[in-house]
């Protein structure tokens, strides 16, 4: 479970209510710190995004291995196998 909480001197208040465990119940708490600018970040442009994923997509970049691999998949997906087609050897003549 993890739950939001302010610490102030040996007391961390819980932003949220926590019903499942009863008043006085010793626990265990892991601490890690949340930075403030999370909360306040404004979400990224469409020019953001697109530089983040250029980015990304670059590492990608001179690697013939993948292409191949790539290119291999390419093959498969568009290869044409036939449908195979019910004989009628088996079938009774009634």
């Amino acid at each position: 479970m993890k739950i939001k909480g302010i610490k102030r001197g040996k007391i961390i208040e819980l932003l949220e209510s926590v019903n499942s465990i009863p008043d006085g119940t010793e626990i265990i708490i892991e601490l890690e710190n949340y930075p403030k600018e999370a909360e306040t970040k404004q979400p990224l442009t469409d020019e953001e995004r697109l530089a983040k994923l250029n980015k990304l997509f670059g590492v990608w970049k001179n690697q013939p291995e993948l292409m191949k691999t790539f290119e291999e998949i390419d093959q498969q997906r568009h290869s044409y196998r036939g449908r195979k087609l019910a004989t009628t050897e088996n079938q009774d003549n009634e």
